[in-house]
């Protein structure tokens, strides 16, 4: 039977321990270097890549609450590249006297400020028979979208379907990003 006795002072102690990290420390670099460039391609360095930051909507888009004004920012953004595209969603018919017999905002209220303001965001549409549904009735809307103007250049939702609809549990949307600054004025 062997018995070891090792000494070791204080000072001996942190510095073994002080070895041990830097050890490991250097191993885990290596390694990520390692994995940082296991799969490196020289091809990649010559392609150009680019963010595409625009939605994208399918055959019928539903444009729900948490997206609704970043849908709305950007097809009025980028008006030509949604034109033709279906979309669907809820809000409530607002008239306003400026537009035509058969023309609504299907609007929804954001809200702007801590004090909770709101201001009425939507989308402009047009239905034949719109008279059929009361003011601030909340319905659901299809719709294509096309160019149409109003103080300029702006989308239009030409409407394929509308039903009546319940007043959704997050009636509120938000703004599109932090930098929203509100444009329009409180009544």
């Amino acid at each position: 039977m062997f018995v070891y006795n090792v000494k070791m002072s204080g000072n001996k102690l942190y510095k073994s321990i002080f070895a041990i990290l830097i050890i490991i420390s250097i191993i885990l670099f290596i390694l990520s270097i390692y994995h940082i460039f296991k799969n490196f391609s020289p091809t990649i360095q010559n392609e150009s890549y680019a963010v595409d930051d625009s939605i994208k909507l399918d055959d019928v888009s539903e444009i729900s609450s948490e997206n609704y004004t970043n849908t709305l920012k950007q097809i009025h953004d980028n008006l030509d590249e949604y034109i033709g595209r279906k979309i669907s969603f809820t809000g409530y018919i607002y008239k306003i006297d400026a537009l035509e017999k058969n023309q609504f905002v299907l609007a929804r209220n954001m809200i702007i400020n801590q004090a909770s303001q709101t201001v009425i965001v939507g989308f402009l549409c047009q239905y034949d028979n719109i008279q059929d549904f009361k003011e601030l009735s909340w319905v659901h809307v299809t719709g294509t979208i096309e160019k149409g103007y109003l103080d300029g250049e702006i989308p239009i939702l030409k409407i394929t379907n509308i039903e009546k609809a319940n007043k959704p549990k997050d009636e509120f949307v938000y703004p599109p990003d932090d930098t929203y600054i509100p444009t329009s004025v409180l009544y």
